[in-house]
């Protein structure tokens, strides 16, 4: 008998995700997740978060701008995202997200802008400079809008933020090429894992640009170890899922890495990072004069958020599908890589100095409650 060896060739296959999805999932994470933390004060009228949704609702507003710019970045021919409407299919994710984005960012601007119409009809009444005028012609006119518009506008806004927060994680999720992706728990990590990234910058921009409000670095540190202890629950149930062979996806995910080094590292990291969030947030919360440094833990929630998007759409992409071992991911320099990301964060600081500009954000409350 002649035995015969057959060689198999793997072809190489693009990315199916660049950084420029990772900026769009994070963005996009804390868009809806600041907008939630503006309900409180906002929408309820609850006096003592109203310094915390004033800076959620900038959060919101700005991420909520710039998200989309990553996405249709993403989809290397901007111009093609028609496409989705044109063809669209009901039973994709992405199809469906692209039915819901478009509604969710207008709804979420109008929302901040009947929020912030008070303080720019009480600037522009304040006399003839550039910022009164300017403030005049934002608010289209003298005409009163009801308490209501704010309420409405955040109701539908927070509705459809539910919708985002749902596609964004199954349109990955559902992905069963992927042991990685192909958990049900991917869009509640995603949803705990946003929170925890918009309650940080929230906190870092109450240290830059309101001069460190107490009451929203004590909200802040709670969002957070609320939301990191459902992340670890949801970490540990999935993880048991797979060691006990009750998910035959989530025990292919853990097969899939268990020999290399690099996940070794990343999977210490994560739990040291969350471990080291999750102490010092309590360790601030029974020691109120530690609170003022709350800021740099802001930082640490911002990078978990962040590169927790990474490991999901880009480290993952390394593990080989149809063969043993695993790729190398290489960084370019271009606008496919490092200056994507640094210029997608560029475009959110334009755009947050921007409103910071040409918005009296910081005088919302004392002007709503006087013109309602």
């Amino acid at each position: 008998m002649n035995l015969l060896a057959t060689e198999i060739l793997t072809p190489r296959y693009a990315l199916a995700w660049y950084p420029w999805a990772v900026q769009y999932f994070f963005l996009i994470a804390i868009s809806y997740s600041a907008l939630m933390l503006s309900l409180p004060g906002l929408m309820f009228r609850r006096e003592r978060f109203m310094p915390l949704a004033r800076l959620a609702l900038l959060v919101a507003v700005s991420c909520t701008l710039v998200g989309p710019v990553a996405l249709l970045a993403d989809l290397h021919q901007p111009a093609r995202f028609w496409h989705f409407y044109a063809s669209a299919a009901p039973w994709s994710w992405m199809s469906i997200g692209a039915v819901l984005l478009p509604p969710y960012v207008v709804l979420t601007i109008l929302y901040g802008y009947f929020a912030w119409r008070p303080a720019l009809m009480a600037r522009g009444a304040e006399g003839q400079g550039w910022d009164a005028k300017l403030a005049r012609l934002l608010c289209l006119g003298n005409w009163q809008a009801p308490r209501l518009t704010v309420v409405v506008f955040g109701l539908l806004a927070a509705l459809f933020a539910c919708g985002i927060m749902l596609y964004t994680g199954a349109e990955i999720a559902i992905l069963a090429s992927r042991p990685l992706w192909n958990t049900h728990w991917l869009p509640v990590m995603f949803v705990f894992t946003g929170l925890i990234a918009a309650s940080g910058l929230v906190m870092l921009l109450n240290r830059l640009m309101v001069g460190a409000n107490a009451d929203v670095y004590r909200q802040g540190l709670k969002v957070i170890l609320v939301a990191i202890l459902g992340a670890a629950l949801v970490a540990a149930i999935w993880f048991v899922q797979g060691i006990t062979g009750y998910s035959p996806s989530v025990q292919a995910a853990l097969e899939s890495v268990r020999h290399n080094p690099d996940w070794t590292t990343i999977a210490i990291w994560a739990l040291s990072a969350g471990i080291l969030l999750l102490l010092v947030a309590v360790a601030m919360l029974r020691t109120p004069k530690w609170q003022r440094w709350a800021w740099l833990l802001g930082l640490l929630a911002i990078h978990m958020g962040w590169a927790f998007r990474w490991l999901v759409l880009m480290e993952v992409q390394t593990v080989a599908k149809n063969t043993a071992g695993y790729y190398h991911l290489a960084v370019a320099a271009g606008s496919y890589g490092l200056l994507g990301i640094i210029g997608t964060f560029g475009l959110w600081l334009a755009v947050l100095l921007i409103i910071d500009i040409l918005v009296p954000w910081r005088d919302v409350n004392n002007a709503s409650a006087a013109t309602y």
